[in-house]
């Protein structure tokens, strides 16, 4: 005679035959995990920027777009509350139409690093973008200067250096009544008066490395990278200019045409030296710009990180904390995953060491919808991010900006969707 068994014991005899939820694969590095925050949309066309980035003496977070062919905007972002909203309309300030074709001949980029200058003015430019297509023949009439004032709301437009020429840098001497300008795609070394909006070159003939950015060193001199990684400076005090040689007391900064890429450097505190990396080089070097002679001392610091692949967009700072902060994309080897691996490195200038923080990572994988669009094919401009196998988003191909704000919170952005990433102290512990 068949007996049934009493339904707890077919429960209990069941359960050990129910799937165990996998538990997520651990990755092998730490991450540096960041809050993410799509720019504002609208104000960029193929989901990218440059090095635009700063914070305003008011504690907000300022970012440059590129909506090519078309315009260009800064956007503010409130920490506080995630909004943000455009501050600068390019074209609205320098009175420019807004084109109804896409064209090269548009203000297509804010590129320039925002300088924010002792009045609390963020100092950008405009530049140009990249032809749309076999038809878009249009030549580009040259890039302006712009001084926005979060105070007052409003943007001075401090005209056009160079004809032709698309605005890669502008720092500003407010004391002296100047501002320095870096101009593109020759790469010209401009001085701008302040009071009368005119330009002139301390030499014609000088051409400076690409993305160069110019320093304002403890003396008031401003200096700048030539193309072949020599250090001019200009003194405003004699309208004096001299080149200088880099003396490095270990591997040399570079040479015209090495195939490293653009130097991106920081200023120290005191404005006395500056730290520098290569694009495509993992070493950090010092350059001793208070001293005297004709020569520039450097120190060659060693590598910031390991591995191979290395790509360093324009993030290399000297942070509210006095030191020194870099991102580097390098290839992933780990076997966790493919593609590439973004991490934040720290040099702490007592102990002489740098520090991994950890590969940079999103909290909140929400801040952007990847589905695909209404074709059903992926969104354009939306693969520059990937997920390790954890789950975790992280960067693939571009970082483009970093800094610190006064709380030692970090902010980044990374391309495809244009992102901001806030990277919090307590996250880096």
């Amino acid at each position: 005679m068949r007996t049934s068994l009493p339904l707890v014991a077919l429960v209990l005899f069941a359960a050990p035959c129910q799937a165990q939820p996998k538990e997520a694969p651990k990755a092998p590095f730490r991450y540096a995990m960041g809050t993410a925050y799509h720019i504002l949309p609208g104000t960029h066309t193929d989901e990218s920027g440059y090095f635009s980035l700063c914070e305003g003496k008011n504690g907000k977070v300022y970012v440059g777009t590129a909506a090519y062919g078309l315009n260009a905007y800064l956007v503010e972002f409130d920490p506080k509350t995630g909004k943000q909203r455009v501050v600068v309309d390019v074209n609205q300030v320098c009175g420019l139409p807004t084109p109804k074709t896409p064209t090269y001949g548009a203000q297509s980029k804010i590129h320039t690093r925002n300088f924010v200058a002792p009045s609390g003015k963020i100092y950008v430019g405009s530049k140009q973008g990249y032809r749309r297509g076999k038809d878009d023949t249009a030549d580009y009439p040259g890039g302006y200067v712009m001084a926005y004032d979060p105070e007052t709301g409003k943007t001075d437009n401090l005209g056009m250096p160079l004809k032709g020429e698309g605005v890669n840098d502008v720092t500003a001497d407010e004391a002296a009544g100047l501002a320095y300008v870096v101009t593109c795609e020759d790469h010209h070394w401009m001085v701008l008066d302040l009071k009368t909006k005119k330009y002139r070159e301390p030499d014609p003939n000088l051409r400076v490395t690409p993305y160069a950015q110019t320093l304002i060193d403890s003396k008031g001199r401003a200096v700048v990278l030539t193309r072949d990684f020599k250090l001019a400076r200009f003194d405003p005090a004699t309208s004096k200019l001299a080149v200088l040689e880099l003396a490095s007391d270990g591997k040399p900064v570079g040479s015209a045409d090495d195939k490293l890429g653009p130097a991106c450097w920081a200023l120290t505190a005191d404005a006395k030296r500056a730290y520098l990396v290569r694009m495509s080089d993992p070493r950090l070097f010092r350059l001793d710009l208070a001293a005297e002679g004709a020569t520039v001392p450097v120190a060659d610091l060693g590598r910031l990180i390991e591995g191979k692949g290395f790509d360093s967009r324009g993030s290399l700072i000297v942070g509210a904390d006095g030191k020194v902060h870099a991102l580097y994309r390098v290839d992933n080897d780990t076997k966790f995953g493919t593609g590439y691996l973004h991490h934040l490195v720290t040099y702490d200038p007592a102990t002489k060491t740098p520090t991994d923080r950890g590969v940079l990572g999103v909290k909140n994988p929400g801040w952007f919808d990847f589905g695909p669009g209404p074709d059903g094919k992926p969104k354009p401009w939306t693969h520059g991010f990937h997920k390790l196998p954890d789950g975790i988003h992280t960067p693939l191909h571009a970082h483009m900006a970093l800094i610190q704000t006064k709380d030692g919170t970090f902010y980044a952005t990374v391309i495809y969707p244009f992102t901001l990433l806030k990277l919090e102290p307590k996250d880096l512990k």
